[in-house]
């Protein structure tokens, strides 16, 4: 089955990556799956605070594939949902590596300024190293366009 692998977070040009795959999968016949990266936090000494930290972000990461994972189901496909730790781009990377049925990395560039650190690394120094291609949604697309492109 054709899946695309979107990274979710805060931000809005992730909202679109999301829905651009979801869409695109809806259509396709194809699968979604929604990844949340929690990322590596900084040592702190006192061990109940870094566990605090780690808990507070992992209820954040649920939270946004709990969210994410609606969207999906709204445009008519149940989405897989991974929840990592680690360092953003080698997490991807390792989804991608284990799965067969990746089609594509959907990311959405930002509306104006730098794209984002995902998609600098993947369209950069990392570009054309992956089994599979990238999709980039452009983050000032309107959403009547994106609708019509997927």
């Amino acid at each position: 089955m054709r899946t695309y692998l979107v990274v979710i977070d805060d931000s809005p040009e992730a909202s679109l990556a999301l829905r651009f795959a979801a869409r695109r999968a809806a259509r396709t016949g194809g699968g979604v799956i929604v990844l949340a990266i929690i990322p590596p936090q900084d040592f702190v000494a006192f061990g109940g605070v870094q566990a605090t930290i780690e808990a507070e972000a992992r209820e954040h990461a649920e939270e946004l594939v709990a969210a994410a994972s609606d969207a999906v189901v709204q445009e008519g496909v149940t989405p897989q949902i991974l929840i990592k730790a680690g360092k953003p781009a080698e997490v991807v990377r390792d989804v991608i590596g284990a799965s067969d049925e990746i089609a594509a990395l959907v990311l959405a560039t930002a509306a104006s300024g730098a794209p984002g650190p995902l998609v600098a690394h993947f369209t950069g120094q990392d570009a054309g190293t992956l089994p599979c291609p990238v999709m980039l949604v452009p983050g000032g697309i309107d959403i009547a366009r994106l609708d019509a492109l997927s």
